[in-house]
């Protein structure tokens, strides 16, 4: 009689396994968010800029920056590139206080679907990068924003704002000719273009907001800063406030050698998608838990 009452008692108190549904939805959840962290490591991270000059929450400005990129994220599911101005007054001597400009551009070669999902990636990074900042600029690999409080827009602009040169070096001539052949063709684009001579694979792009003959002069600029910058290096990336060119030799920016050189800052924003994919899953695991064993 005692055995039959502890295992009826042992029955009682056996643990509930988790059902085939939950299980089901627990694993696509887990797969939906690899697939959303390999999204933003596609977006590599190049490089950012933020204003020392900070606005105030709840001002005019931020009222009409937050209105800029949600028309931002809007506006990249149809089209690769737009400009915005937001809460100008055209008589007046100076900026009103939340005056607001600003530009997204996608790479050429990219779709509106992928151009979106770079811009959200972009927009997520760039206010946690620049907080009530005046001026802030996030370039992704595939992708670029920039606001300002003054008018940036359609001025010509040439200035160096990064470069990443490869530590190896290729010298044999056969290289050099190759590489200046694809600098000499994309120098003469106008807007995006994608170049290559054997080996050495490149492409540029100028700003929409650049006109052609301003793209021209700022595209020559970019070409000549490769050649003195970076001299023979297998692989380099100058950009330019409304330009940019990079070359490499082909599989260099595969090679896992490379991604030594990420930026700080990328690798920080990665960590912070990291972290946050981490808790989604450890508080849907929490939620089963209590279900199961409650």
């Amino acid at each position: 009689m005692l055995d039959q009452t502890l295992q009826r008692h042992s029955i009682k108190t056996q643990i509930p396994p988790l059902n085939l549904f939950s299980i089901t939805i627990l694993f696509f959840f887990i797969i939906f968010l690899t697939n959303n962290i390999r999204s933003t490591k596609s977006h590599a991270f190049v490089y950012s800029g933020c204003s020392q000059e900070k606005f105030q929450p709840d001002s005019p400005y931020q009222t009409n920056l937050n209105s800029m990129l949600s028309s931002i994220t809007s506006s990249s599911y149809t089209t690769l590139y737009n400009s915005f101005t937001l809460g100008t007054d055209p008589s007046a001597v100076s900026p009103p206080e939340g005056a607001v400009y600003g530009l997204y551009q996608c790479r050429g070669d990219l779709n509106t679907k992928d151009c979106s999902a770079c811009i959200a990636s972009s927009i997520n990074q760039i206010v946690l990068l620049c907080p009530h900042s005046y001026g802030a600029t996030l370039q992704l690999d595939g992708c670029f924003v920039r606001y300002e409080h003054v008018d940036f827009l359609g001025k010509p602009d040439t200035t160096l704002v990064h470069k990443k040169c490869s530590d190896r070096l290729l010298n044999d001539a056969e290289f050099l000719r190759r590489r200046d052949a694809v600098l000499d063709d994309l120098r003469g684009a106008v807007g995006f273009r994608v170049s290559s001579a054997g080996s050495v694979e490149g492409y540029t792009q100028c700003f929409g907001d650049v006109t052609g003959g301003d793209c021209s002069s700022c595209l020559g600029d970019a070409v000549e800063q490769v050649r003195s910058l970076c001299g023979s290096a297998a692989a380099a990336d100058v950009f330019l406030a409304q330009c940019y060119v990079r070359y490499w030799e082909s599989g260099y920016y595969n090679n896992p050698s490379d991604s030594s050189n990420e930026d700080d800052v990328g690798k920080t924003v990665a960590i912070i998608v990291g972290v946050s994919a981490g808790v989604a899953v450890f508080v849907i695991l929490l939620s089963f838990c209590k279900k199961a064993f409650g």
